[in-house]
């Protein structure tokens, strides 16, 4: 190809940005993000005068040149006249690689960024593609790793979208040239020691001889994983919706009787609801034998990424990990609103009856809220005192959830736990004031 259409990649561009009119690009200086961001200004100037644009540069600190980089970004950005800022973050250490741990803060700090209404345009192309589908064939993904890089997908409470997919690199080269675009040449993307890199320089140039139209085949491989994905997962549709309860946690006795690869489907697509990492066949296979398989009377579990997979009553619950806070003691005035640890939300003192009512601290008792129930505890309506764990067990409190409920103290003597049970302790006094405690819950709080 010996030109470039400027119209074709303008147009495209129109197409996916479609009525959003505040865009923020990330923009890292390069060949790609340089030739999106003019082309945004091209039509902010022309056809799309209404066109909010900013540009971010996220500072991974990896480059002894990242902070020169930065400020060639704002000078750009001046001249263009687009509003430009600028994010230094910390790479940690990740099994994944730095790449994927980069890519995994970069995307945070965009997420953060964010404004209301805006959507982030990113300037992944046609060679991006068919190399995040050679990665994926590597790593021995099924349709949906091979679906490659979608156009547009949700991105916190807003959008990401892909406008030069279809555009090779070349393609966007072209572009540059013709409007004498300036652009950072990152030294990294020679070093063969990374996976993409070792695509890019020494594998692609190989096939694209070859079969010159490798990078829209591939491309077309990866649209075609993609729908059969799709298909797939609105097919299992109506066998999820059977399954899952009103708490989000899936049943397991219907489950126990479908095959193995339907089975797998299920929890993938169960597992796709929630937004995270997916397991691997291997992974599934341990799910399977190590949990949902396990013995009646077992409290098993299985750690993914950040979250814990756990049975419970026939029922299979995805959970994050929670933070021991069995050895907090917080100090409560009851006058005052009080935020709990670990996102569990807050307590206060209502005139609303929530639940049973206590009574309230005398003058010489001081309140406190812990966590973690030990010993033996006689609570309202049971005639004999029990084992803490007795008594989680007779109520129907799931295992993970006991030691995250507040307990509240006067002094050293146990009154309640909230919303939960009241001791005898807590028994309401003639002619003394009573108290009901209002507990807020974050969202999906367990």
């Amino acid at each position: 190809m010996t030109h470039i259409n400027e119209s074709v990649i303008l147009n495209q561009i129109t197409k996916i940005i479609g009525s959003n009119l505040k865009i923020l690009v990330a923009f890292s200086g390069g060949l790609d993000s340089t030739v999106l961001l003019h082309a945004l200004t091209v039509l902010r100037n022309t056809t799309i005068p209404n066109l909010n644009i900013r540009a971010a540069y996220i500072n991974h600190g990896l480059n002894n040149k990242s902070n020169s980089w930065g400020v060639h970004c704002k000078h750009i950005c001046l001249n263009l006249k687009v509003a430009f800022c600028s994010y230094d973050i910390h790479i940690y250490k990740s099994k994944k690689g730095i790449e994927a741990a980069a890519r995994d803060a970069r995307y945070k700090t965009l997420r953060r960024i964010l404004l209301q209404n805006e959507i982030i345009v990113t300037a992944q192309h046609l060679n991006d593609q068919a190399e995040t589908f050679l990665l994926a064939l590597k790593r021995g993904s099924g349709p949906a790793g091979l679906s490659a890089m979608p156009v547009s997908i949700e991105f916190g409470h807003t959008y990401l979208v892909r406008p030069l997919l279809l555009f090779s690199r070349q393609e966007l080269t072209m572009y540059a040239q013709k409007n004498n675009l300036t652009w950072i040449d990152d030294d990294s993307n020679y070093n063969q020691i990374y996976d993409r890199n070792f695509l890019r320089l020494t594998i692609m140039p190989c096939f694209n001889i070859r079969w010159p139209y490798f990078l829209k085949s591939v491309a077309r491989s990866a649209n075609l994983c993609a729908e059969q994905e799709k298909l797939v997962n609105e097919l299992l549709e109506d066998y999820l919706s059977k399954l899952l309860t009103t708490d989000g946690s899936l049943k397991l006795d219907p489950l126990v009787e479908f095959s193995e690869k339907k089975r797998n489907a299920i929890l993938r697509s169960w597992f796709r609801l929630y937004k995270i990492l997916m397991p691997t066949r291997v992974q599934l296979k341990q799910i399977w034998q190590d949990v949902i398989c396990a013995r009646s009377d077992a409290e098993p579990k299985f750690i993914l990424a950040d979250n814990v997979i756990r049975r419970y009553k026939k029922e299979l619950w995805l959970l994050p990990k929670f933070n021991d806070i069995t050895k907090i003691c917080l100090q409560w005035h009851l006058s005052k609103k009080i935020k709990l640890p670990d996102n569990l939300g807050t307590l206060m003192i209502t005139n609303v009856n929530h639940g049973k009512k206590i009574r309230a601290p005398l003058p010489n008792e001081e309140v406190t809220i812990r966590f973690g129930l030990k010993g033996n505890i006689k609570i309202i309506g049971h005639k004999y005192t029990k084992r803490s764990k007795k008594i989680w067990q007779e109520l129907g409190i799931a295992p993970w959830l006991r030691n995250r409920i507040p307990l509240i103290y006067y002094n050293n003597e146990l009154i309640t736990a909230v919303d939960v049970f009241i001791t005898d302790s807590a028994r309401c006094i003639k002619d003394h004031a009573e108290l009901s405690i209002k507990w807020t819950k974050n969202k999906r709080l367990f």
